[in-house]
């Protein structure tokens, strides 16, 4: 599923059980599998998310709050940093959950969350994901304006900057809303919905950082891979 979601028009069966690491008859047996139970649909050779996979992934249905904050609490706890989840749903940044642990607690939303992506790395992680259409028609809503002296200080810096994010590697942002506080986030794909996880760390634990959120990337990576597992067999 993780594997189709990086590819907006597609992909074959070969590339795809390349990209997941998995033997290709074991692969063509799950994407049948899920082209069946209509996660998947298979167009013109390539394999695309289905109506089952668009529901599960925030289109018509609203996630639950409850497995989002369950899930966000466990990896705070493994991780030992803060982990947040947002949407950007019908042209809004959407916080879900935020869960923190005692010894760190999560960023204080001293300025919108909504209102500033441009300067926190959940926002950027969204931002980078639209098209370019939707993301000036976000930026004519929420203009770019400087949080601290480390935030992006104009739209056309904000806009060179995701045009040369790369998917692969986390959004990372350092002060820029918050004073003493960095943070990354990464791009979730289930469906059609656009949406990040992210990390946060204070200043002095920036080395952390980095490996905080791949070990949450590994994280929701097994949480995935154990769903398409389980409606398998």
């Amino acid at each position: 599923m993780e594997a189709v979601g990086t590819h907006r028009d597609g992909a074959p069966a070969k590339q795809l059980a390349r990209e997941a690491g998995l033997p290709l008859p074991t692969a063509y047996h799950l994407l049948r599998t899920l082209t069946h139970e209509g996660y998947l649909r298979r167009e013109n050779g390539v394999f695309l998310f289905g109506a089952a996979a668009e529901r599960l992934g925030g289109g018509p249905a609203t996630p639950r709050p409850g497995v989002i904050v369950d899930s966000l609490a466990h990896w705070a706890d493994v991780i030992g940093a803060p982990v947040y989840c947002a949407l950007y749903k019908e042209g809004e940044i959407e916080m879900v959950a935020v869960a923190e642990i005692p010894a760190v607690p999560a960023v204080h939303e001293w300025a919108s969350f909504r209102e500033t992506g441009h300067a926190h790395a959940l926002g950027q992680c969204l931002l980078g994901q639209l098209d370019e259409r939707a993301r000036e028609d976000h930026l004519d809503r929420y203009p770019v304006r400087p949080l601290t002296r480390y935030s992006v200080r104009d739209r056309q810096a904000l806009l060179d900057r995701l045009r040369s994010m790369k998917r692969t590697e986390p959004v990372v942002e350092r002060q820029e809303y918050a004073m003493g506080t960095v943070c990354a986030a990464i791009p979730i794909t289930v469906g059609s919905a656009v949406a990040a996880m992210a990390v946060s760390l204070p200043l002095h634990q920036e080395e952390r950082l980095l490996p905080a959120v791949e070990q949450l990337r590994c994280e929701v990576t097994t949480l995935l891979r154990s769903f398409v597992f389980s409606i398998s067999i």
